[in-house]
């Protein structure tokens, strides 16, 4: 079984143009060619016809059983209206959780403006997802997305959970040190690369990850995950067939944490006709 964490529907070729419906066939597509029983989409911190918001982003996968929704917000618009929008979502069982772009806007992710957010998460125990690490765009600002502010994060909230998204690469032993201190604290692996991974880089990120293990990072605190479209799945699954691991840890990375992290069903008619098994 295989749960992707990170994914997203957004049109990165072309903002302007509304890509929806096809992001959607596409996302399955890819899923059924890899084997993927379920994926999160995450929606943006913007909103243009390229990038849909979290309510259009729930109505397009809402006829998939297996495609569950991350709502994104925008630290410099956001109101509280932004929570009562996505309410309907949660309650329904679509919405898993949230996410915060800290890099891509301009402020840290402990910024009191989002304690509307924190509050939000801890009542509906949905964990916020942070991105950290480089950005896609150069435009973005790195003092706000490196990991140690989620650190802050963790001790202020220590009954929410929080993810780390990328790794916080290039900052992976950063990231280790946040993981490993605060046990409401986990990392995913999506994002590392645009397309494919390179033979170099392959091998240089494998043994970041043996050392993350070595460190002392539980495999109980990772989570697969790829930001498809930006990464090929086929790439990470094959990364991920190379690193050498339990394969007790291999089924939490891949899937376990993921089902128990964002509380999806155990059983779903996932693609291809192959039921979720049981944990």
């Amino acid at each position: 079984m295989i749960v992707d964490c990170h994914t997203h529907l957004n049109n990165y070729h072309d903002e302007a143009v509304d890509d929806l419906r096809a992001s959607v066939d596409k996302l399955v597509r890819d899923m059924r060619r890899n084997r993927v029983d379920a994926a999160l989409v995450l929606s943006s911190y913007k909103v243009t016809p390229g990038r849909p918001s979290t309510r259009a982003v729930v109505e397009a996968t809402r006829e998939h059983a297996n495609l569950f929704v991350v709502a994104g917000f925008s630290w410099s618009s956001f109101t509280e209206r932004d929570l009562d929008e996505i309410r309907p979502g949660v309650e329904a069982g679509k919405v898993k959780g949230l996410k915060l772009y800290p890099g891509y806007e301009p402020f840290y992710p402990y910024d009191d403006k989002l304690k509307p957010v924190m509050a939000f998460a801890r009542e509906h125990r949905l964990p916020v997802m942070i991105h950290s690490g480089d950005t896609y765009t150069p435009r973005g600002k790195l003092k706000y997305s490196h990991p140690l502010h989620v650190d802050d994060l963790a001790v202020d909230y220590p009954d929410v959970d929080f993810v780390i998204c990328h790794l916080g690469n290039p900052w992976i032993r950063d990231t280790m040190e946040v993981v490993y201190k605060n046990a409401n604290v986990y990392t995913d692996f999506s994002g590392l690369v645009l397309g494919d991974f390179e033979d170099r880089f392959e091998s240089y990120m494998r043994q970041q990850v043996h050392e993350m293990l070595l460190f002392g990072v539980q495999p109980e605190r990772l989570l697969y995950g790829t930001d498809w479209p930006i990464a090929s799945m086929e790439s990470y699954l094959e990364f991920m067939e190379e690193l050498r691991m339990p394969p007790r840890d291999r089924k939490l990375m891949m899937y376990e944490n993921a089902i128990r992290l964002f509380k999806l069903p155990i059983e779903l008619p996932a693609l291809g006709g192959r039921p979720f098994g049981l944990l």
